[in-house]
């Protein structure tokens, strides 16, 4: 029975949907993490714990491991694990992408830097050290002196979930992006994966368009189409919360051909060959521009927004996690394809910093027709930190419909019935934290009424 060494974070949403794709494929299944499971001992075979923090021990963990267990494919499931298992694939001699693919795929400044001369569209763009002078920063940029300027967007090299990704129309909107990109990358409980990442902004020019996200897998280099997602509120700034997933795409198939086309491209520009594709993409008159080629799927509990049905298997129905198993152990994918019906996701942004005090509107929420689920994913009592400092959405909701129009407007009324009750002063009584200054007292925050 072949066995799959699932690198997950104790951080992450996605466990139970990965081990119930390995029970449902009948595989072994190993969860690497990087602190000590109390169900290890009842279960060694099934968790490990491993070095995160340090490569050489990890590699050795994982090679003692492997003496008594014999390892067929390893499989990260999120920006903290991917360069993680392709480091791991290499030590044990199987099939992965290369630890250089995939750091440049982490890194937005290397993307950048591997995708020129690929053919594909990419903003002009400069990289600064997080130590310059904000202020000779932006005077460069006001002179065009990197050979672009306003409206430039500044973002650190490897955060996700649009973390200090902050747009500047002007010289001050710059200065203030540059100070408050510097003060996320000194937050202490951040962690990079290398000294650069730590201590550098990439700043780039601003690319209008419409926004799209594409979910795939790379096959010896050719890329398939898992699904491709619509976004569509318009992410202009000046920071870029996103919102909604909605698939299938509206676009024309001209363009939507062109989307996986440029993906496949950058891809093969950056080195990837096999795996999970999760690509953010702008269109306009001008072309598919790449923002982010990521080797991984899509991220959270948004996976939830796909299944697919095994013909093969009487119409079963398959998640992204079972497809993503099924490909690494290379397993048979052909009669796999999307369900029929439109779906979508809405993260659930954060509307303001202060302590979580209670979610109201939840039922009301999940009755709206055509909602599948609604998961508040930060407990009662966490602090809530919106961008660009933040990093967590509060939750999701699923839609599923006949038609993708009928999911964005379930979406929409869905999170129009969520009343989040927010404490200000708590959160600024929280130790150890940025000295901001928070407006005091308790308020209800309802999500503003969108126009229809």
């Amino acid at each position: 029975m072949k066995r799959v060494l699932l690198l997950i974070p104790t951080t992450s949403y996605r466990a139970q949907a990965f081990v119930e794709a390995a029970r449902c494929l009948g595989i072994e299944f190993t969860i690497a993490s990087e602190k000590a499971n109390i169900l290890a001992s009842l279960n060694p075979d099934g968790l490990v714990t491993i070095a995160y923090d340090n490569l050489r021990k990890a590699i050795d963990e994982v090679k003692a491991f492997a003496r008594e267990h014999t390892i067929d494919a390893v499989v990260g499931v999120d920006d903290q694990s991917t360069i993680f298992a392709a480091e791991l694939s290499a030590s044990l001699g199987l099939s992965h992408n290369s630890v250089e693919s995939v750091v440049a795929a982490h890194d937005k400044f290397l993307t950048r830097r591997r995708l020129e001369g690929s053919g594909v569209c990419q903003p002009r763009y400069h990289l600064y050290s997080a130590e310059d002078e904000a202020e000779s920063v932006a005077q460069e940029i006001v002179q065009g002196s990197r050979g672009f300027t306003f409206p430039c967007v500044a973002k650190p090299l490897t955060l996700s979930a649009s973390r200090g990704v902050i747009r500047a129309n002007g010289r001050r909107e710059l200065v203030s992006a540059f100070v408050k990109i510097r003060e996320i990358l000194r937050s202490p409980a951040l962690e990079y994966s290398s000294w650069e990442a730590s201590n550098h902004i990439l700043i780039e020019e601003y690319i209008d368009g419409c926004e799209v996200a594409l979910e795939g897998l790379l096959s010896n280099g050719r890329l398939r189409v898992l699904a491709l997602f619509d976004k569509p509120d318009a992410l202009v700034g000046p920071i870029f919360e996103e919102t909604i997933y909605a698939t299938p795409s509206r676009l024309p198939e001209d363009v939507q051909g062109e989307v996986a086309s440029t993906t496949e491209r950058a891809a093969h520009a950056l080195g990837l060959k096999t795996g999970p594709i999760h690509a953010e993409l702008r269109i306009n008159s001008r072309g598919c521009w790449p923002i982010e080629i990521a080797a991984r799927s899509i991220g959270g509990y948004c996976s939830r927004a796909l299944r697919f049905v095994d013909k093969s298997d009487g119409g079963r129905v398959v998640s992204l996690e079972e497809i993503l198993l099924r490909h690494a152990l290379g397993m048979q994918l052909e009669n796999l394809q999307r369900e029929r019906k439109a779906s979508g996701v809405m993260m659930i942004p954060v509307p303001r910093a202060g302590v979580l005090k209670e979610v109201s509107g939840l039922e009301e929420a999940k009755a709206v027709e055509n909602i599948e689920d609604v998961v508040i994913s930060i407990p009662p009592g966490e602090r809530l930190t919106p961008l660009p400092e933040g990093g967590k959405y509060l939750g999701f909701i699923f839609s599923r419909a006949e038609t993708v129009e009928e999911v964005e407007v379930a979406l929409r009324e869905a999170h129009r019935q969520l009343e989040f009750l927010i404490d200000e002063q708590d959160a600024a009584r929280v130790e150890n934290e940025p000295t901001e200054v928070w407006p005091k007292g308790v308020a209800a925050t309802r999500p503003r009424r969108e126009a229809s």
